[in-house]
């Protein structure tokens, strides 16, 4: 009885199809799931002349101490104004410095916002930047 069950569970004996038959050829390979390197912007400091690569998303603070330059910082969310800077932007108008914040207030009125003032603890740059920051050191 068991010889027999045994043998009626045993597969059939047909062949499998051939995936890649002679007369065709592989598919075609699955593309690349890397993702891009993320943009990247150039930081100037001044008087220093020190320059550094900030990835987008990442707060300029960050980016500086990744690259050996000490800003001043204590809270590093924007509440202190320890690390308070300013960008240059060259425009006679008054342009805001080109970051973003991912905070809705960074400690920064609207009017210091529009004179390019900035927060590198919580700013992330949006293009290159120059900042005035004298009291950065190296690491």
């Amino acid at each position: 009885m068991v010889a027999r069950w045994c043998k009626m569970r045993r597969a059939p004996s047909r062949s499998l199809p051939n995936p890649y038959p002679l007369d065709s050829s592989p598919p075609d390979p699955v593309p690349s799931t890397q993702t891009p390197e993320p943009t990247r912007y150039r930081i100037t400091l001044l008087p220093s002349g020190w320059q550094f690569d900030a990835p987008a998303g990442t707060p300029i603070l960050l980016a500086a101490h990744a690259a050996g330059i000490k800003l001043p910082s204590l809270c590093r969310n924007g509440t202190c104004r320890a690390c308070l800077c300013r960008a240059r932007t060259d425009v006679a108008g008054g342009e805001p410095a080109p970051v973003a914040y991912r905070i809705e207030w960074p400690g920064l009125s609207r009017e210091e916002k529009r004179e390019g003032w900035l927060l590198p603890c919580c700013a992330h740059a949006s293009a290159d930047l120059v900042i005035d920051a004298p009291d950065a050191a190296l690491c």
